[in-house]
Formats: structure tokens, C-alpha cells, sequence
């Protein structure tokens, strides 16, 4: 095995991504502990010592996956290896003793981003929600129109309750998402039913509508989206499959043909 082939072997192996794994949630646990009063200025040594660590490691990782690389530039053709190589070139900026100190520090928290691209798993997740996109856009903006009408709807009959929470379109929009999200929303429906005791079919219409309706669909759509990344997988894995399956056949009949010619020149 050449050099190049190990270090395809070390950047596709499945140790290197639990070590980074591992890595960035232990960086994630000290950056955690750094923010805790009861600290002793006894392990500023040793939290300065792991982030040095975290970072030179971060810059090996980096490095390994560029060299893998056929051609350097095929590196930065992948969206996920951009967001890798961002994040490890601002925490390389020496900010640390600028007047942009504070961004440095708030910009290594960004580091445990980078989970996403350790784990094929997350990594997978992310892509599926990114391509469902464009169906929850969608999905959201019905959810608007809803939210709109409600609120106009809740303005005009509500607005003189003394919790104020009607008193003009955009609070009506807040108060409709405080009780999308059950938060006391009965409390809300129990004020405008002493005034209007027919207010809970407004309240629970709106509840069946936005909240078990939109919800569901969002849960559909996402689904959906994974079903349509397992069968990709399942096309992938039945192609590789085909191919190895093609390969066996050429050989069995380019064996086949030896052993004839074998036979023939015995003859």
C-alpha cells in the first residue's frame, strides 16, 4: 500500500471519524467548564494546553483530507469541506491579541460545528434537511396566511381585553405564537371567554389548525425526505452490487476461455 493510498485509508476509516468525535465533544465539555465561576485559575494552563491541542488537531484532520485528495482544488468542490476549512481558518487568525479578542473566543464555540462534518451520520441528516427546504418554505408561508387571518381575526374582537395581548396586529401574532406553543394559552382563551364565551372555538380552531395540522405536515416532509435518501442508498448499494456482479462474470468467462485454449492445445 503507497502513502497515499494509507491516507485515503486513514480520511475514509471509521477510527479517525470516532476520534474526532470524541476530540470536538471534549473541547465542547472544556469550553463549557471555562464559563463557570467556580474555576481555579490553576487550569487556565491546561484549558490554553487543549484548545493548542484541538486546534493543531483540527489543522492535521484538515490537512489529511486535502492531501487525500486526486487533485488539491477537488478539495473546495464540496460544500461540506468549505464549512471545515472556514471554521479552522478564522480560530487561526491571531485575534487574540487585537481589539477583536472577544470575536476569537465566541468564534472557537463554532468549532463544535464540526461534528456535522465528523459523522457521516449528521452529515447525512443535514443534506436531508437542507433538500426539504423548499417544501417547508412552503409549508411555512400557508402557516403565515393562517397566522395572518387569525391574528386580524383576534385583533378585532380582542383588542379591548385588559392583558392588552390583542391590542394591535404584530402583539396578535405573538399571542397566536404563545399559543402554538401551549404556553398558558388557556389562560389567554378563559380571559377573552369572560367576555366572549363562544372564544374557545376561535382558540381551538386555530390549535387543530396550526399546531396537529402544520406539525404533521413538517414531520411528513421529513419523512419523506429520509425515505428518499434510504431508497438513493439502497439505488447506490444495488449498483455497486451490479458492477462486482459484472466483474465476477468477465472473469468467469475469461477463465472459461483459458481453460479452452488449454484444452485445445492438448488436442
Amino acid at each position: 500500500m503507497t502513502v497515499m493510498e494509507k491516507i485515503v485509508h486513514v480520511r475514509d476509516s471509521k477510527w479517525f471519524s470516532n476520534l474526532t468525535t470524541i476530540i470536538i465533544i471534549a473541547y465542547a465539555s472544556i469550553l463549557g467548564f471555562k464559563t463557570l465561576d467556580e474555576v481555579d485559575t490553576h487550569y487556565d494552563l491546561f484549558l490554553k494546553l487543549a484548545d493548542y491541542f484541538v486546534t493543531i488537531y483540527f489543522v492535521f484532520e484538515l490537512a489529511i483530507k486535502m492531501i487525500a485528495e486526486k487533485k488539491f482544488l477537488n478539495f473546495f468542490k464540496s460544500g461540506w469541506n468549505l464549512f471545515d476549512f472556514v471554521i479552522v481558518f478564522i480560530t487561526l487568525l491571531p485575534l487574540e491579541s487585537s481589539n477583536y479578542a472577544a470575536i476569537a473566543r465566541l468564534m472557537r464555540v463554532f468549532r463544535i460545528l464540526r461534528l456535522f462534518t465528523a459523522r457521516p451520520e449528521l452529515k447525512a441528516i443535514i443534506d436531508m434537511l437542507i433538500k426539504a427546504i423548499p417544501a417547508i418554505i412552503d409549508i411555512v408561508i400557508l402557516m403565515f396566511i393562517i397566522f395572518y387571518i387569525y391574528a386580524i381575526i383576534g385583533n378585532f374582537f380582542f383588542v379591548n381585553l385588559e392583558s392588552g395581548l390583542w391590542k394591535d396586529f404584530l402583539v396578535s401574532m405573538l399571542t397566536l405564537f404563545r399559543v402554538l406553543t401551549f404556553e398558558d394559552w388557556t389562560d389567554v382563551m378563559y380571559e377573552a371567554m369572560e367576555v366572549y364565551p363562544w372564544a374557545w372555538t376561535y382558540f381551538v380552531s386555530f390549535i387543530i389548525i396550526a399546531a396537529f395540522v402544520f406539525f404533521n405536515l413538517f414531520v411528513a416532509v421529513i419523512i419523506g425526505e429520509m425515505q428518499k435518501l434510504q431508497e438513493a442508498e439502497m439505488k447506490e448499494e444495488i449498483h455497486e452490487d451490479s458492477l462486482k456482479l459484472d466483474i465476477l462474470l468477465k472473469e468467469m468467462k475469461a477463465l472459461r476461455e483459458e481453460v479452452n485454449n488449454l484444452r485445445k492445445e492438448k488436442q
